[in-house]
C-alpha cells in the first residue's frame, strides 16, 4: 500500500469516527431532552394537583369557619390537627383567590405558592 493510500483511509476512517461520535452524542442529546421533558411534566402536574387539592381544603376550612361558624382554631381541631392554624390561614387565602388560567405555562404559580409557604403538610408534623 502507497503512503498516499494509508493516508486517505487514516481520514477517511477518522472522519467515520467523527461522524459516529457527532450521531451518538445527537441521539443522547434527544434522550436527555426527552427525559428532562418528562421530569418537568410530572412535576408540573404535580404541583396543579397540589393546588387543586390545596383550594379544596381551603374551600372546606371556609365553610367550616364561616357556614359552621367555627373559629379557625376550632376547625382546625375538628380536622385532627393535620393543618396548624398557619396552614390553615394560608389554605383559606387559597380558596379565595381566583383561580389561574389553564395557560399557565410551566405551572410555576403553584410551584411557588407551595415553595413559598413550605410545601404542603407543612407544618403539620409538630406534635
Amino acid at each position: 500500500m502507497s503512503q498516499q493510500t494509508i493516508k486517505q483511509q487514516a481520514r477517511r476512517t477518522a472522519r467515520e469516527m467523527a461522524e459516529r461520535r457527532r450521531k451518538e452524542r445527537e441521539e443522547r442529546e434527544r434522550r436527555v431532552i426527552d427525559l428532562a421533558e418528562q421530569v418537568m411534566v410530572a412535576i408540573g402536574e404535580r404541583d396543579a394537583a397540589v393546588a387543586e387539592t390545596e383550594k379544596r381544603a381551603g374551600e372546606a376550612l371556609r365553610e367550616l369557619t364561616e357556614a359552621e361558624g367555627l373559629s379557625l382554631g376550632e376547625a382546625v381541631e375538628w380536622c385532627g390537627e393535620t393543618v396548624t392554624v398557619r396552614e390553615a390561614t394560608r389554605l383559606r387565602r387559597l380558596a379565595s383567590e381566583p383561580q389561574a388560567d389553564d395557560g399557565d405555562q410551566g405551572g410555576d404559580g403553584a410551584a411557588l405558592a407551595t415553595a413559598g409557604s413550605g410545601g404542603a403538610g407543612a407544618g403539620s408534623s409538630a406534635g
